[in-house]
């Protein structure tokens, strides 16, 4: 009898440790549902965290360009109105390695504009700030994405 009844102490072990080695297919669809419901939350605000920074890059490329307009100034007393060298300027893709944004500019002797405006189709294109602007004022439009 003491043997019977080790005998069966060690077969409950034995299947008491089967059972506990893996997973069950509840539990597997449990977790994939779980993961699943906090990627849909992470997502969208992921995306909108790197319109966000690139949005941010088009803002500094523009500083850059607004602080090469007044070094000019600086030195000739009028902003360039040279369609060569604001082509020059505008030309600049603002993104690497691809362009989310292209520059833009329209000066007179006494004032300038400087616009980041996002390229159609890209992934900027819905952003929704559009483009931004920036005057020889220190004007910043629009104003709630400076």
């Amino acid at each position: 009898m003491a043997i019977l009844g080790l005998l069966i102490n060690l077969y409950e072990k034995i299947m008491t440790n089967r059972l506990s080695e893996g997973f069950t297919l509840i539990e597997l669809m449990i977790t994939v549902a779980i993961i699943g419901i906090l990627t849909s939350i992470a997502y969208p605000s992921y995306q909108a965290s790197v319109m966000k920074s690139r949005r941010i890059d088009a803002q500094g490329k523009l500083m850059s360009f607004a602080n090469a307009m007044e070094q000019y100034y600086t030195v000739c007393n009028s902003y360039p109105t040279n369609q060569s060298v604001l082509n020059c300027l505008a030309t600049i893709p603002v993104g690497d390695p691809s362009p989310y944004y292209l520059l833009s500019s329209v000066s007179t002797a006494s004032t300038y504009i400087l616009n980041a405006t996002p390229i159609v189709g890209g992934p900027q294109a819905y952003d929704q700030c559009g483009t931004l602007s920036l005057d020889q004022a220190g004007t910043r439009l629009p104003s709630n994405c400076w």
